[in-house]
């Protein structure tokens, strides 16, 4: 009996980070990392997730700790959040094809935003940094991260 009381008392001391570590290292669904701060990142993840109808993706912000877990498992920056980045299959995607790949999942019309994966990557990448570099200036910035409502919840790693 005593043994398992030490047990417990290990287990409640255990760091809330391995927690999501654990989080992390089982993931099935897509995650999206996203600025959590950035005013077009949270509408474009209000927009995925209305027209996420078959919630396909799971979701964090690039700032938490689940986010700051996978960016480190993935070897990406810590600080420099100027990547929408997609983890899916055990494999890493930023920028414009992280994006189209999430579109690819979307119900059509939506779906059909993925044939833009045509075109050179160097391209679409380009495009996506000169918003990126603009989105605080254009699109403006929150003081702190979305909370998600009860219902979404869910979806959300931290």
């Amino acid at each position: 009996m005593k043994q398992s009381n030490a047990n417990l008392e290990c287990t409640l001391q255990i760091p809330l980070a391995l927690n999501y570590l654990c989080t992390v290292n089982n993931i099935t669904n897509p995650v999206i990392l996203f600025d959590g701060v950035c005013n077009l990142c949270n509408s474009s993840v209000q927009f995925i997730i209305r027209k996420d109808k078959k919630s396909h993706f799971n979701f964090t912000s690039l700032q938490g700790q689940a986010g700051q877990l996978l960016l480190q498992k993935f070897n990406l920056p810590l600080a420099h959040y100027n990547s929408f980045v997609l983890v899916e299959g055990g494999q890493v995607f930023t920028q414009s094809t992280a994006a189209l790949r999430v579109f690819k999942k979307l119900e059509a019309p939506w779906s059909l935003a993925y044939g833009c994966i045509i075109i050179p990557r160097f391209i679409r990448d380009a495009v996506y940094r000169l918003i990126a570099k603009n989105r605080y200036k254009w699109f403006g910035k929150k003081e702190y991260c979305m909370i998600p409502s009860a219902e979404l919840r869910a979806r959300f790693l931290d």
